[in-house]
């Protein structure tokens, strides 16, 4: 796979039916990234898509190819979450993005 999947998680301060498979983004073709994000679905009916910086493009894509076109009409994205962070000691900002995408069938 070519995403950075990780195990499940729950969002600090979020409510448990939020729950899903996290997967990273990075810098890497949509198409191939939403057929793995597919696959994860089809696993956990819910997915965390999290992106930094350049790679926000990519994760907006994915999830619009997923609910648009896979999936549509039997997905919907539940929340999209957007902060920054810090690269390190007085490093610049990092945009940081988090969309949650569920099967609803």
């Amino acid at each position: 796979m070519l995403s950075g999947i990780e195990g499940n998680v729950q969002l600090e301060g979020k409510p448990r039916e939020d729950e899903g498979k996290l997967i990273i983004i990075n810098q890497q073709p949509v198409m191939e990234c939403s057929l793995d994000i597919l696959t994860e679905l089809v696993k956990h009916r819910t997915v965390i898509l999290r992106a930094r910086g350049d790679s926000i493009p990519v994760a907006v894509a994915v999830a619009n190819v997923i609910t648009e076109n896979m999936l549509k009409g039997n997905s919907k994205i539940l929340r999209i979450t957007v902060d920054s962070e810090n690269q390190g000691n007085n490093g610049p900002l990092v945009s940081v993005i988090e969309i949650v995408v569920t099967k609803t069938n």
